[in-house]
């Protein structure tokens, strides 16, 4: 989810217009992530030679309403990038806060050494049309094929199509978590309402 240090602090420039306060201070680009991460933080499952796995992601962004088309970036240090590169298919699990503590769990540690789904309590549940399984303790479930991997050498970048759509009506209204760096997170706010042309 974010680099294991913290960068050294450099000293920040300020830039001062006419008005003070329009004043700007400099910020380090190692820290430019913490601002667009887009978020909600996602657990990601995979599944090969019937073993499943799960990671931690919040690096992804929609790039299509219909068919949902998801970018996401897995790094190819992860147990699940392999995983995903030679099955083509996954699940994206969105998980409310209450189970925050153990999605930072699950992100401090590697599939390639402990069963997740066990250590951590998750429960996995089949999925209709891939083989990797849902999570039954999230509020939503996405079941992806991978469809372009592309950039996936040189930026890890994978674009998912979901293909199926799961939700857990018990759960209503479930808040989010996103990810701002260094184990800080904000908890999905409130909603407003304004006039769009979007339905």
């Amino acid at each position: 989810m974010s680099p294991s240090t913290n960068p050294s602090k450099k000293s920040r420039t300020r830039v001062t217009g006419s008005n003070s306060s329009s004043s700007m201070e400099e910020l380090p680009l190692s820290e430019v992530y913490q601002l667009l991460e887009p978020g909600p933080v996602v657990l990601l499952t995979t599944a090969q030679g019937g073993r499943s796995n799960v990671m931690t992601m919040s690096w992804h962004m929609m790039v299509e309403f219909e068919p949902p088309l998801v970018a996401c970036v897995v790094s190819s240090g992860d147990y699940s990038f392999a995983v995903l590169e030679s099955e083509h298919e996954c699940v994206i699990a969105i998980p409310a806060v209450e189970l925050a503590p153990v999605v930072v769990k699950v992100g401090n540690s590697s599939g390639r050494t402990v069963d997740k789904f066990k250590k951590f309590g998750l429960t996995p549940r089949p999925a209709e049309l891939v083989a990797a399984p849902l999570i039954a303790e999230c509020f939503a479930n996405f079941e992806c094929r991978v469809v372009d991997t592309s950039l996936a050498d040189k930026y890890n970048l994978f674009v998912l199509e979901v293909v199926k759509a799961w939700k857990d009506p018990q759960q209503k209204q479930p808040k989010t978590i996103h990810h701002h760096g260094y184990g800080n997170f904000v908890v999905d706010g409130k909603t407003i309402t304004l006039k769009s042309k979007m339905r």
